[in-house]
């Protein structure tokens, strides 16, 4: 989204924006790995935050965070993520980036988690876009 802002890239190319994901950050994943390794017997844990939101959804989020708002028009292959101000195409699906066996919910239970606090997760979208926007102009990301 960044990017997009930033004029470094014209749209975002996405798969299917009706899935749903648990989405975490790396950040929360590797704290929680790092818990795993304190705890004094070894056991099995489930690193997830027990929340999932479609990727639409997440996409929306993300646009809200750099102040551009997204309508959605079309439908299915042919759907597309308009600027509400500008009107411009920010978003389009592309098949290529769809799951060759695409799961409709991916979402972990945390109920055996390592620590008390569990995986953030709420705030996801704009802290990637905050941290998408501090190195946006590097031009190593697509």
């Amino acid at each position: 989204m960044a990017r997009i802002k930033l004029e470094l890239q014209d749209k975002l190319y996405i798969g299917n924006l009706d899935a749903k994901r648990h989405w975490g950050h790396a950040r929360d994943y590797v704290e929680a790995q790092w818990l795993i390794l304190q705890q004094p017997e070894p056991d099995d844990y489930v690193i997830a935050t027990g929340r999932h939101a479609s990727v639409r959804d997440f996409i929306n989020r993300a646009f809200s965070e750099i102040g551009a708002k997204l309508q959605w028009v079309g439908g299915g292959v042919e759907e597309k993520g308009v600027g509400a101000k500008t009107g411009k195409v920010l978003v389009e699906v592309d098949p290529r980036y769809f799951w060759p066996t695409e799961v409709a919910t991916l979402l972990g239970d945390p109920k055996k988690g390592p620590g008390e606090a569990g995986l953030g997760g709420q705030e996801l979208a704009g802290g990637i876009s905050e941290r998408d926007g501090e190195g946006g102009s590097q031009g190593s990301r697509t």
